[in-house]
């Protein structure tokens, strides 16, 4: 007599599929540190000279735009984990003159600490929230999109303005705007909507890396010169 054949569970597969991204996503997000704290160090170290002002902002859109072309382009390879790793040595080369000037403060070293743990406890925060709970974030995506926007024209505008106000504004609602993104990010992975986990390190990266620098810069306003 033939056996029945049993029910192929596809929940339980997708799920496991699932788990598996996160997974694989938060081991390259803890290893894609490793440069970005590698590009910082030699960036403060040697004193490497960032551009900045207006031309120094297209040089870093373009070669940035270059980078996650690239790594979107390879994300089924090792190709794309290569550049992912590469992007995230330059982008701890471009924190050289925020972590230069940090360091100028007797209590530096402090705030660069409470901004990691900071960063570290509103990630672990926020990406546990997104794991288990049942609300749907999938409709920020636009509205927080339309924010980066927002964000990169008031940067451009300040680079001639050089308000400070218009600084710390631009920073909290960095801050805010991709601490939301880290639920929308989270939750597209958890829900099967992002399936690659190069992809998603680098949204999650981005995430982690804007809201660092951002709370850095704030933190730096109360760094003491004693």
């Amino acid at each position: 007599m033939n056996q029945m054949q049993q029910p192929y569970d596809l929940s339980g597969s997708r799920q496991l599929a699932q788990h598996r991204v996160l997974r694989n996503t938060y081991w390259l997000l803890a290893l894609s540190m490793i440069p970005t704290v590698l590009g910082a160090v030699i960036g403060v170290s040697f004193g490497v000279p960032i551009p900045r002002g207006f031309m120094g902002f297209i040089l870093f859109m373009a070669v940035a735009f270059g980078f996650i072309y690239g790594i979107e382009k390879n994300k089924n390879s090792g190709v794309g984990v290569a550049l992912l790793l590469g992007f995230t040595f330059f982008m701890g080369l471009l924190l050289t003159p925020l972590l230069t000037r940090t360091l100028g403060y007797s209590n530096g070293a402090q705030l660069i600490m409470t901004a990691f743990g900071g960063t570290a406890t509103v990630f672990a925060a926020l990406a546990s929230y997104a794991t288990v709970t049942k609300r749907d974030f999938s409709m920020l995506g636009k509205w927080l999109f339309a924010g980066v926007i927002v964000l990169i024209l008031a940067s451009i505008g300040n680079i001639f303005l050089g308000m400070g106000a218009l600084s710390i504004t631009i920073s909290v609602l960095a801050i805010a705007i991709f601490s939301a993104y880290i639920l929308f990010d989270v939750q597209q992975i958890v829900n099967g909507g992002e399936t690659n986990y190069v992809s998603a390190t680098l949204n999650l990266y981005l995430d982690v890396y804007n809201i660092f620098s951002n709370l850095l810069a704030l933190l730096g306003l109360g760094g003491s010169r004693d």
